[in-house]
């Protein structure tokens, strides 16, 4: 009963998140009337020939304007055509953008160009979101929680922001308090361009990780919750004190923070936020599952539940303790 509970729970979001993709006001929505993609008042085109072919670029892109009601101002990019992982069907990607908003949609198209499918296409014998879990990366994360649990939350994080605030409480009160064993949480940094100390919050966090991983997570703690008295002209100083209370080496932790010793690190979160499509903080995985924003304890709760009875029978996700260990055998390189 749970489960069929939290099936029609998922659906029920799903759908919500369906309309409101779909409505005029959202990029990328069929309409009814006066509608569109970005904008209520599309014009229709006046000039060209009927599309035939939808493994035609030029084809497709008229297609999928006259179906979203796209204006001329939304600037259209189509991928080359690629194999699809289902037989006789070509995968490509649309992306459609004006001024600063983007999206993107991907269509399977049948080999002879007259039918194209919406969406996704899944691997039954695969993890819905292997794809997502082969690209995140928490190996020298900060991370808190049991190794090798069942479930793995990477959270894309920005020290600035009053949401990620939000999040980080649930996080580091419920989560950790109500599933020590079996979640684990890794951190990941991605200081939006718009807050002006979130990157160097985040290269001091890291300092201190190198430190002192456990005071890492005393940091992440203090910062949120002094995030409104935290200004770029103050930051290193309150860092400064932040970490005399901590009892941390001020001679190694003062030239990391000032030289950007860790650098590298966060620029490396970023592009790999990037990769994955992450365009707001917070942003959460769960075994890859994608939430975003500062998700409610209730349905964040709901979720590793279902994720922990999930692995339980499948076991294609969740945390690589690194506990392993390959034996050297005499007579082989």
């Amino acid at each position: 009963m749970m489960r069929n509970a939290f099936a029609r729970a998922v659906f029920a979001l799903g759908l919500l998140a369906f309309i409101a993709v779909s409505s005029p006001q959202a990029a990328l929505g069929q309409a009814e009337g006066n509608g569109g993609f970005f904008d209520p008042e599309p014009q229709p085109a006046t000039e060209g020939t009927p599309p035939t072919n939808a493994l035609d670029k030029t084809d497709l892109e008229f297609f999928l304007r006259h179906l979203y009601l796209m204006e001329s101002d939304v600037s259209v990019e189509i991928t080359d055509y690629r194999p699809s992982s289902i037989e006789g069907l070509m995968e490509v990607m649309l992306k459609a953008s004006k001024g600063d908003r983007s999206q993107q949609r991907s269509y399977l198209v049948s080999k002879d160009g007259k039918n194209i499918i919406e969406g996704k296409s899944y691997d039954i014998t695969e993890n819905p979101f292997h794809k997502n879990l082969e690209k995140i990366n928490n190996v020298g994360r900060p991370a808190f929680g049991e190794e090798g649990a069942p479930v793995v939350i990477s959270v894309f994080s920005d020290f600035q922001c009053p949401y990620c605030a939000k999040e980080a409480k649930v996080l580091r009160t419920q989560v950790a308090e109500n599933y020590p064993d079996n979640v684990r949480v890794y951190y990941h940094d991605y200081p939006l361009k718009m807050h002006k100390w979130a990157y160097q919050a985040s290269i001091a966090g890291q300092c201190i990780q190198q430190i002192d991983p456990e005071a890492f997570w005393k940091y992440h703690d203090w910062i949120f919750e002094n995030q409104k008295t935290i200004t770029e002209q103050n930051l290193n100083d309150k860092v400064g004190e932040f970490a005399s209370t901590q009892g941390l080496d001020i001679l190694k932790l003062s030239p990391c923070i000032e030289n950007q010793g860790t650098k590298a690190i966060i620029d490396d979160s970023i592009q790999l936020a990037q990769e994955l499509g992450v365009r707001s903080t917070p942003t959460m995985y769960v075994n890859g599952r994608q939430l975003k924003g500062d998700a409610q304890w209730s349905q964040l709760q709901k979720i590793i539940d279902y994720e922990i009875g999930y692995q339980k029978i499948t076991e294609n996700a969740g945390d690589d303790c690194g506990c392993q260990v390959e034996v050297d055998i005499p007579g082989q390189n």
